[in-house]
């Protein structure tokens, strides 16, 4: 049905990207990241779509995203990494979850609930090399991974993983880059000392999967850049395609005088009679109210700037003398290939001081999805 707006998500783009990821990865195998709705592009589609095009494993942030894809029928492996206190941890046992642990805390609720189900969890271990999140330091790991083995000896877990991941792997040559490399590498030597044999090793995000071949182990998480969207400012890679496009249409156009406020505030004032058009997408929708006299549109073949404070449900574009109605497509972001002049997520992320994780993350539920390819 027709709509005010839609996110034209493309998912041969994601499998394609895909493909690339693992070829850039010398065949390395590759765990599609679908966390938060899969970066805003629907985590349903976007999961198939990164296992269409070679993915093996799939990642979430929490349990109910990782029990979504097994209610959906989706059966290959999946990483939940986040396990906060009172989470459905017998559950993800009993749908064969593999559970990121963080603590010993975790560890101990794991086996709880493996015990109770008489079933052996799957367990992927998490080592803070030095971005000091989540994950258990050097102090703490040798205890770790002896309770881990202990639990596996008995049968109540099998240590199906060791990771862990960068601060600062979007930053080429940053110092902390090789000392978290090191750290992981003492950390699997401590597991490995233990008797622990996990399936796969990974440390590799996006960024790290592209330019750091050493930190690929056995497995590289691709997060955003399956998605299209690089990590790294001004770095480039031939072929990955943007896979999301924010369209919306004008509500109205009309023509005002010189010297008119805009706008809340009247943070935006006309230099002479122009024409004013109305694009029904505002901060309600994901748009940044940061984006107020900054963000760009294409809108009547050209690249404009948002006129004045976005608002809830809106916001106003100085369109001049063109000839603009309402019912004209605009375009926040999507892919120069297939719609030149438009501009990309990583554009909106470099005007407003972010990253493009964001601006395709935070498109919100009003806005439907519209799927188009074949993965």
């Amino acid at each position: 049905m027709a709509h005010f707006a839609h996110a034209r998500v493309d998912l041969d783009a994601i499998a394609d990207n895909a493909r690339l990821l693992r070829e850039r990865a010398g065949g390395t195998p590759l765990m599609g990241v679908v966390k938060a709705d899969g970066y805003g592009h629907g985590m349903l589609p976007a999961a198939r779509a990164v296992l269409a095009g070679g993915a093996t494993w799939l990642g979430t942030a929490f349990i109910h995203e990782a029990l979504a894809l097994r209610e959906a029928g989706i059966t290959a492996p999946v990483l939940a990494w986040i396990v906060p206190p009172g989470e459905p941890v017998a559950a993800a046992v009993g749908a064969d979850i593999d559970l990121g642990v963080s603590d010993r805390a975790i560890l101990d609720e794991v086996v709880e609930a493996a015990r109770r189900l008489g079933r052996t969890a799957r367990v992927q271990l998490k080592a803070d090399t030095g971005l000091n999140r989540g994950g258990v330091g050097p102090a703490d790991w040798p205890h770790l991974v002896e309770a881990a083995a202990r639990a596996e000896d008995a049968g109540h877990v099998r240590v199906s993983g060791v990771w862990s991941h960068f601060a600062c792997a979007d930053e080429p040559g940053h110092p902390s880059i090789g000392r978290q490399l090191s750290a992981f590498h003492e950390a699997l030597e401590a597991a490995d000392k233990v008797g622990l044999t996990p399936d796969v090793r990974h440390i590799a995000n996006s960024a790290a999967l592209l330019t750091l071949p050493e930190a690929r182990f056995d497995l590289v998480r691709g997060g955003i850049a399956s998605y299209g969207l690089i990590p790294i400012p001004g770095y480039t890679v031939s072929g990955i395609r943007p896979a999301m496009t924010l369209h919306s249409r004008v509500a109205l156009a009309k023509r005002v005088p010189s010297d008119s406020g805009v706008s809340y505030g009247h943070r935006y004032v006309t230099e002479r009679e122009t024409t004013l058009a109305l694009v029904p997408l505002g901060y309600g929708d994901g748009v940044p109210r940061a984006a107020t006299n900054k963000g760009p549109v294409l809108l009547g073949g050209r690249r404009r700037t948002i006129a004045g404070t976005v608002c809830m449900d809106q916001f106003v574009v100085d369109v001049g003398d063109d000839p603009v109605r309402a019912g004209d497509d605009a375009i926040l972001f999507g892919d120069p290939s297939t719609d030149p002049g438009v501009p990309t997520a990583e554009d909106w992320a470099e005007i407003l001081d972010t990253i493009p994780y964001e601006i395709v993350t935070r498109v919100g539920a009003r806005v439907p999805r519209e799927y188009v390819g074949g993965a």
